[in-house]
């Protein structure tokens, strides 16, 4: 299938299943980067899924996006636009479903593969909208409450199963965030493994091996 239009630009790599619907893993980039950056290990995952990296809608200077605005001299902890943040969530729920409308992929199937900002996206999406979500994979990335729907908790979780690692060593997201993750989503009864490995804001080879395994069980 040739390369569709949707509401974000994104990359596409297309799935090698000759019938029938695939699974999609959809991916949202860090704050800074685009949608080549984690589209680069494409390559890696999976033939039988469809592969989106969609791109952030707030252009930086001079290059890079953002899924929303961080203001690092903020010192009363409001240092997110939390409003941004939820403008880029519904952004990225109507992309889900743009995808499965225009991409024939299993509506059943949908994986959000997020890197920093892009993990604290997917985990507003994927708590706000359970039912369009399977699985996520989030790495360097904490959960933020502030930026999920109102009554989220009330939501169904039973389909929904997260893989979340971080860098012990991270001096960009401190790692004490990414700790609170796995208890916060096992709260809800949601399926969630937790993983460290020895490196700072990055992914390690043995952690891009980690979410490989869980996405195949999963």
């Amino acid at each position: 299938m040739e390369k569709q239009q949707l509401t974000l630009e994104h990359n596409y790599r297309s799935s090698n299943l000759v019938t029938g619907k695939s699974p999609v893993i959809i991916m949202l980039h860090g704050y800074g980067s685009d949608e080549n950056d984690l589209f680069s290990f494409a390559t890696e995952l999976p033939s039988e899924y469809t592969i989106i990296s969609l791109k952030a809608p707030y252009a930086m200077q001079p290059y890079g996006n953002a899924w929303y605005a961080i203001h690092f001299d903020n010192v009363d902890g409001k240092w997110s636009d939390d409003a941004q943040a939820i403008e880029s969530r519904d952004l990225v729920a109507k992309c889900i479903d743009e995808v499965i409308e225009k991409y024939q992929v299993n509506t059943n199937n949908v994986t959000l593969l997020g890197f920093s900002q892009g993990t604290i996206l997917s985990f507003a999406v994927a708590l706000s909208y359970p039912e369009k979500v399977k699985n996520v994979i989030g790495l360097s990335g904490y959960i933020n409450e502030a930026i999920f729907k109102e009554n989220y908790a009330q939501n169904d979780f039973n389909n929904l199963s997260v893989y979340t690692s971080h860098g012990n060593e991270d001096q960009v997201i401190p790692v004490d965030w990414a700790r609170k993750t796995q208890p916060f989503l096992q709260n809800l009864e949601i399926d969630c493994e937790y993983s460290e490995f020895p490196v700072g804001h990055g992914v390690a080879p043995q952690n891009f091996y980690a979410l490989k395994n869980w996405l195949e069980k999963h």
